[in-house]
């Protein structure tokens, strides 16, 4: 098998980091993939390599974006954080205090902190509703607003997978007057200097690595209550991987799923976390909203992925179970469908981002994210002990 050189920059210290990238690339677990890793607000890590197409014909550039999945929930995550900052959103306030439809159908007294947390109880659509509905985004927030949530809200996560992005976003929409899209590119992206958008342009089409579809999710939806959160869930809408390689799929605002970018851009806008708030002389927030993230929400298994997990506002804060490779400590995270990973250690101000285009099994980490940053410790400790 011919591998695609790595290229970039890696510390001597981070060494490890590069052998993991080119094992995984040597052995074909990578097609293609970017790593970096951010300490103290310098990038001691950023590394691409591999193939952007299936049939191994283009590189993995420099330049290469890819659709992230969920990891797109943390940058929507962070617009709606810069709003609290700004003081325009009360993370502690009722939906509806900002969108007076959201209160139909018992929903009234659910707050921003559980939508940014998972426990709202509107983790998915009614059926019968299709990807394709999601892409018309009014239509589709406007579906949310008015039904009924499937668990008591506030008592348990249920990940909403696609759905999040909607309704964060309408949030943004209702205080700003801009889209999710607009505020990001324009508040978070733009200042920052992070090529990632929600979304794809047209522009943008022939450096876009398109996602190699993982193996079917190993859930037996007959085998599921009908009228539980998981079923409901996963079937409001069913989606498919390869949604994300078409051109509706990249022109929509999909703020749970569609953002597009790389391990560099994505660290760019995250890393604010781990460096208080303040990056390349950018603040985005202040220390004291940066601690609502860790203000927990929820610890137990997840009432539609149905493994354990620990959510503050807006991410998700370590546990040892269902990600144990993400340090214990103040450090928060999330990825998206397929293994892409984004890290927040601010212990150590350090941030690690892995994205790629070959989709693992899993929704939620995997064995080459796990690696990674597993190698990202290892030699950050190994530094340390020799001084």
């Amino acid at each position: 098998m011919i591998t695609a050189e790595i290229a970039g920059h890696c510390d001597a210290r981070f060494a490890p980091v590069r052998d993991a990238l080119t094992e995984r690339l040597e052995r074909g677990e990578e097609l293609g993939a970017s790593v970096v890793v951010d300490i103290d607000g310098e990038t001691v890590v950023d590394l691409w390599g591999g193939w952007r197409d299936a049939e191994r014909q283009v590189p993995w550039s420099s330049d290469t974006i890819v659709n992230v999945w969920s990891t797109t929930k943390t940058v929507t995550a962070l617009a709606a954080l810069v709003m609290v900052d700004r003081g325009l959103l009360d993370p502690y306030a009722p939906v509806a205090r900002y969108w007076p439809e959201f209160a139909a159908n018992g929903k009234e007294a659910i707050e921003v902190r559980h939508l940014l947390s998972h426990t709202s109880g509107v983790s998915g659509w009614e059926a019968p509703f299709t990807a394709e509905q999601m892409y018309d985004v009014e239509a589709a927030t406007a579906a949310l607003a008015e039904q009924a949530p499937w668990w008591e809200p506030g008592t348990a996560s249920g990940y909403h997978a696609q759905n999040q992005g909607h309704l964060v976003g309408e949030l943004v929409r209702r205080v700003t007057g801009r889209s999710l899209t607009e505020f990001v590119a324009k508040e978070l992206a733009g200042p920052l200097q992070a090529d990632f958008r929600i979304g794809a342009a047209e522009a943008d089409t022939d450096r876009i690595a398109p996602v190699i579809a993982p193996p079917p999710l190993p859930i037996d939806l007959a085998a599921l209550d009908p009228g539980g959160p998981m079923y409901k869930t996963f079937v409001g809408p069913l989606n498919d991987a390869s949604n994300a390689n078409t051109a509706a799929w990249r022109a929509a605002e999909l703020g749970a799923l569609n953002g597009h970018g790389n391990a560099r851009s994505v660290a760019r806008l995250l890393r604010v976390l781990a460096l208080g708030g303040t990056a390349d002389g950018v603040r985005l927030l202040s220390p004291e909203t940066i601690d609502v993230i860790f203000d927990q929400q929820s610890h137990g298994v997840d009432l539609v992925l149905d493994v354990p997990l620990r959510f503050g506002v807006g991410f998700a804060l370590p546990e040892t179970e269902t990600v144990p490779y993400v340090p214990q400590g103040k450090a928060c995270y999330w990825g998206g469908w397929g293994g892409s990973l984004i890290v927040a250690d601010l212990d150590r101000h350090m941030t690690i981002s892995y994205m790629m285009n070959k989709m693992a099994p899993e929704i939620i980490g995997s064995d080459r994210a796990e690696a990674y940053l597993s190698a990202a410790y290892a030699s950050l400790d190994e530094s340390a002990a020799t001084g």
